[in-house]
């Protein structure tokens, strides 16, 4: 294990004890890295690493403390590794988010508000039928981030946005390849929203599902419709 590895699973091990909590200031750099066994160049350089994922909070002037270690701000490091993907990774991606969003939505049919479907709607109509692909993308966006936030769940609304980076360029790409993706990708946030303002979770889950699924080959059949039961 590198020097700097090593000195990262220290101060982990620290906080995951509970020897440091959510907001605590670390000790002076001399006394922290005598205690640890370690030099203070590694410290250092582990104290930089963890506050670059947001786990330590470097104050200059006051100190380095404990963030609040809220999932949401720990996980936004997610968002900037995802941008980094590859061109042949993204459908890799998108399958992951094809996993966890339906779940999303589901979750969001009991619990969004008649106002917010309202404003989701609203955001549908003011797109009008004929956007084009780069509107739809922002739109797109939006749509499914207020969905997944209605789920109530901070981890999963984290996870997606993390997410949403690489899947949206490939939607956009879809988007420009194929003919009807536009008409398409319409009809299915309508039909999304439809379920939703039907508290229908499991119609919900299925209208999400469709609509998250990896390009079609041109000329192939859209999916059936999801069965109200």
């Amino acid at each position: 294990m590198a020097v700097t590895d090593e000195a990262i699973e220290k101060i982990k091990e620290m906080i995951v004890s509970g020897v440091l909590r959510p907001g605590d200031r670390l000790p002076k750099e001399s006394e922290l890295a005598a205690e640890l066994g370690l030099s203070r160049n590694s410290l250092r350089e582990a104290v930089r690493a963890l506050s670059l994922i947001r786990v330590l909070d470097v104050r200059q002037g006051d100190g380095t403390y404990v963030t609040s270690l809220d999932p949401q701000m720990l996980l936004e490091a997610l968002g900037f590794v995802a941008d980094f993907h590859r061109d042949d990774t993204a459908l890799e991606f998108l399958a992951v988010r094809r996993i966890l969003e339906p779940a999303a939505t589901a979750m969001a049919a009991t619990r969004l508000t008649d106002a917010e479907l309202d404003a989701l709607g609203a955001q549908l109509d003011a797109l009008g039928d004929t956007p084009s692909v780069a509107e739809l993308a922002a739109s797109d966006l939006a749509f499914h981030r207020g969905i997944v936030a209605g789920s109530g769940n901070t981890v999963l609304c984290s996870l997606l946005d993390g997410l949403s980076g690489p899947t949206t360029r490939a939607r956009v790409w879809r988007g420009l390849t194929q003919k009807d993706a536009v008409s398409r990708t319409l009809r299915e946030h309508r039909a999304i929203l439809g379920a939703l303002r039907g508290r229908d979770a499991e119609t919900a889950r299925a209208w999400a599902t469709i609509h998250l699924a990896p390009p079609r080959p041109a000329g192939a059949s859209p999916p059936a419709p999801p069965i109200a039961p």
